[in-house]
């Protein structure tokens, strides 16, 4: 039977969820669509602008190259200034660069904006998981940031059909294309959102009126247990860390995964026969919604267990295998869609299990750094996913090749997990 010690601490934190998560997964499932919807405008986009699948891929990528320049500035900043006004700069940025999209006419003007759109962006994700150590202590996060990751998923359940929606009825309309009203119809949500952002979120625990005395109290004390097992505290301690650079190689083969798959979906399913735009971004919800499920039963079983590391090695092999047997099965389309729904899991429900072990290493400005460096390094990931078919088709002639390699990619990714993240890292012990 609980005390009521635990029943007060079970009610508080339940009442930091409420407050906070919702609001953070609509913001990411706003992020996470401005940033990969340019997939599903790749279907019609590139014969409107002359574009080759190569400049596609090369404009895809980019984003993460002016990502990873900002990403460790831009976390730092969010700690100086707040979380309240950094996440809302970072988000009427994003959604203004991404609604000029529109304008975009060529090869050159495709890649200025992406970059730009990787540069306003930078900070928000690392920026988030790096908030919810602010409130939770590590043996609640890895739940937490399950909800909030599965905003991935969820955006491409609800996303893709609605950009297939756009495309299909709003063509032509007001003369622009039905990419053009994709990323305008897309953005603008972002800038409203961040004006939100504004009003409704606090950059700590102090400046919550919505919380007592008392509630204020219990939070602040399990953060403070919680840090006095931690040994790095300092900005300069997250880079000299091999750690840190562990876990950059490690989350650089998951983001080669997660980018290789999402930027190339619509392509992939299009060319099982699929016809009209709507029709493809439902079939391309499937694996998203297989992901959203897996991602939240692994996390409640990892919290529950307190283990981080066999969680991840298992999933990430998982979705491997799958992504393998999607490759091999592609002349099946029924067989394809279920073994790359189960490789869509081991990419995306992979990453609330990898979150928290940054922050079990470093504290203060150190964590806020660290993990930036993880996300911003291993998002370089996100440059070489969409560019691997078109090597893999310079190389081979086989159409599934660019599966196989990512699979490869994963593997080496739960090798590294397996070998070099130390057994002891669990819920709520520093290793």
């Amino acid at each position: 039977m609980m005390s009521s010690d635990d029943v007060f601490e079970t009610k508080t934190y339940h009442k930091v969820d409420v407050r906070l998560l919702p609001f953070l997964f609509l913001c990411y499932i706003l992020a996470y669509l401005d940033r990969v919807n340019v997939g599903f405008a790749k279907l019609q986009m590139l014969k409107d602008l002359s574009l080759s699948d190569a400049a596609f891929a090369t404009g895809a990528g980019i984003f993460f190259i002016g990502y990873f320049f900002f990403e460790v500035p831009s976390n730092v900043l969010l700690k100086k200034f707040g979380a309240r006004m950094w996440i809302a700069r970072i988000m009427i940025s994003w959604g203004v660069i991404s609604a000029c999209m529109i304008f975009v006419k060529g090869e050159w003007s495709f890649y200025a904006m992406r970059c730009l759109l990787g540069l306003a962006e930078a900070g928000f994700f690392p920026g988030v998981i790096f908030y919810l150590t602010l409130w939770y202590p590590s043996r609640y996060r890895s739940t937490r940031t399950a909800w909030f990751v599965a905003a991935i998923a969820v955006s491409g359940v609800i996303g893709n059909p609605m950009s297939g929606w756009i495309m299909d009825k709003l063509s032509g309309a007001m003369n622009l294309a039905g990419w053009q009203w994709l990323f305008l119809a897309e953005g603008i949500p972002s800038v409203i959102v961040g004006f939100w952002v504004i009003y409704y979120l606090n950059s700590s625990i102090e400046e919550a009126k919505w919380l007592t005395g008392e509630e204020k109290a219990l939070l602040a004390n399990r953060l403070v247990a919680e840090d006095q097992h931690k040994t790095e505290h300092n900005l300069k301690d997250a880079f000299a860390s091999g750690k840190v650079w562990v876990l950059c190689a490690i989350y650089f083969t998951l983001m080669i995964g997660l980018y290789g798959i999402a930027f190339w979906l619509p392509t992939i399913v299009k060319a099982f026969g699929m016809k009209g735009y709507l029709r493809i971004g439902l079939v391309t919800a499937i694996p998203y919604g297989v992901a959203v499920i897996g991602m939240i039963l692994l996390s409640l079983h990892s919290d529950k267990t307190g283990e981080r590391r066999l969680h991840y090695v298992a999933n990430v092999t998982a979705g491997a295998v799958g992504l393998i047997l999607s490759g091999i099965f592609a002349s099946q389309p029924v067989l394809a869609i279920i073994f790359l729904s189960i490789g869509t899991l081991g990419v995306i429900g992979s990453m609330p299990l990898f979150w928290p072990l940054p922050s079990a290493f470093l504290a203060g400005t150190a964590a806020a750094a660290g993990i930036g460096i993880v996300n911003s390094v291993g998002n370089l990931g996100g440059y070489f996913g969409p560019n691997i078919p078109i090597w893999a088709k310079a190389v081979s002639s086989d159409k599934s090749a660019a599966l196989y390699i990512i699979a490869g990619i994963l593997l080496v990714g739960a090798f590294l997990t397996y070998f070099f993240v130390p057994k002891t890292v669990r819920v709520g012990v520093g290793a």
